[in-house]
């Protein structure tokens, strides 16, 4: 696969048709995750973490049901799977390795319910971001921090509407000088869908501008109003309807994983996300995604992966890349504090 990747241009300069948009640019990195073997030392979705060693490794306390499948059994599957989109045309790909075949002979030979541990459960590493390739992150990060580590707990909690539980570490990477090399695994997972296949990075900075609900009455319904379209070029006239849904799903909030930008709505409207520990409202930090765009929002499908897209049986591997699922198929975004980023973060889902 190509290692870069470019959102096309917007279908229309939305600040020329609407220049009071223009003061609430904001920039948002979007991710490009791809299917692959990342190390301790690149920024990743799903990959080995440049953890200390004399660190302790985050634990989520629960409460915890069993969950349905073995974590080392969904692992090996989504080595697979990388190797498989790594290597589309080698059908040796899809073979197990030795290693492998031991881990599923291994389970076969004990009782995978009765093994059931007591006690805290092991976080699965979820993203790694160094700012070097995200320089959005030096913006939001405490002093002295150069590197993101996002993990979460590969068990449902009801009460938190049935999201992953997430931890946010910040640390400086030349700090790290011994690394962990075998981290403590979780012995099951609530759905396969919680253990992103290992996947590099093609970040690539974008401008967004706000769902149309957090904008003021006026400016809804000036974008609500196709007059106020028909002059600029570009815009389809499919949507003289709808001109709303024009905006929203083309020329305002990138899909897929991303760092910072404008939050989407749609599952909830808007609501204030104050810091827990002081306040301030927050700021969005990262969006885990299911799909990186659907079928309303595919003009923001990058170039080099326009074709691999429609047709063929790898689309899934740039549509949805890390087989990360948040509910039915929406995103888990996580806020930041702007006054002190290590307050607690929060969740939400939409």
């Amino acid at each position: 696969m190509n290692t870069t990747r470019t959102t096309p241009p917007r279908p229309v300069d939305v600040t020329a048709v609407f220049p009071e948009l223009a003061p609430l640019a904001r920039t948002a990195t979007r991710l490009h995750p791809r299917p692959g073997a990342p190390s301790p030392q690149d920024s990743s979705i799903g990959g080995p973490l440049l953890w200390p060693a004399d660190e302790p490794w985050p634990h989520c306390d629960g409460p915890h049901t069993d969950g349905s499948y073995s974590l080392e059994a969904v692992q090996v599957e989504r080595r697979v799977q990388a190797r498989v989109a790594m290597n589309p045309d080698d059908p040796r790909a899809a073979h197990y390795t030795p290693e492998e075949v031991a881990v599923f002979e291994r389970l076969q030979r004990i009782d995978f319910h009765d093994e059931w541990p007591e006690g805290p459960v092991a976080m699965l590493p979820v993203a790694q971001l160094y700012a070097r390739d995200i320089p959005l992150l030096r913006t939001l990060r405490p002093s002295g921090a150069d590197l993101l580590q996002v993990l979460w707990c590969p068990l449902d909690h009801p009460e938190e509407f049935y999201t992953p539980r997430t931890a946010v570490v910040w640390r400086s990477a030349a700090d790290v000088t011994d690394i962990l090399t075998s981290p403590p695994k979780a012995h099951s997972v609530e759905f396969e869908e919680y253990v992103p296949v290992p996947c590099v990075l093609a970040p690539e900075e974008v401008t967004e501008y706000p769902n149309s609900m957090e904008l003021s009455k006026e400016l809804q319904e000036q974008l609500s109003d196709w007059s106020s379209w028909q002059a600029a070029a570009g815009v389809d006239s499919s949507y003289a309807s709808y001109p709303e849904l024009f905006y929203r799903n083309h020329l305002s909030i990138a899909p897929g994983w991303k760092v910072g930008g404008w939050p989407q709505w749609g599952y909830t409207d808007p609501a204030p996300r104050p810091c827990p520990a002081c306040g301030t409202a927050m700021d969005p930090l990262l969006t885990i995604a299911t799909f990186e765009w659907n079928a309303e929002d595919d003009s923001w499908i990058p170039h080099e992966v326009q074709a691999a897209s429609s047709t063929g049986d790898h689309r899934r591997d740039v549509v949805q890349p890390t087989r990360v699922q948040i509910g039915s198929g929406y995103k888990q975004q996580l806020y930041i504090c702007p006054a002190a980023p290590e307050h607690p973060h929060i969740e939400l889902m939409q």
